[in-house]
């Protein structure tokens, strides 16, 4: 169940707000799917070249118990192997929803406060659909 989705740097507000629900709902799926319990609340923002999916109360009561008994460390290993897992899913789920290339894909989370996220990194475009090659200084140039 998504938060009120806020996109930031993007044209169109209405367009992007439904792309921030749609991505939140994909993700918060797999989750549920990979995990048997998804997170009570999910947020994603839009940027130029990248998506933020902060995820809250996604531990399971079996993660939390143990983590509160001192197994965090196991717990949040357990986690980053279904971040692993579910990587081409996430990756194909939001490059489905946007049309554009997942560039790099990044994952983590906490056991206190409960919150994980998972962000997206999208291969640069100029505004009309064409790539764009960053040249590291901050500027980019059309790619061959």
């Amino acid at each position: 169940m998504p938060d009120s989705p806020v996109a930031s740097a993007a044209p169109d507000a209405k367009h992007s707000g439904t792309l921030s629900a749609a991505i939140s709902n994909a993700v918060v799926g797999l989750l549920h799917d990979y995990t048997g319990r998804g997170p009570t609340r999910a947020r994603t923002t839009i940027g130029a070249d990248t998506i933020v999916v902060t995820l809250r109360d996604s531990l399971t009561k079996a993660e939390r118990t143990l983590a509160d008994r001192g197994q965090a460390t196991e717990v949040l290993a357990m986690r980053r192997a279904f971040q692993d897992t579910m990587r081409n899913d996430l990756v194909a789920a939001v490059e489905s929803l946007t049309g554009r290339t997942v560039e790099a894909f990044l994952s983590d989370n906490l056991h206190e406060p409960d919150v994980a996220v998972e962000i997206f990194l999208m291969a640069p475009h100029d505004g009309n659909g064409r790539r764009e090659r960053a040249m590291g200084d901050g500027q980019t140039q059309p790619a061959d």
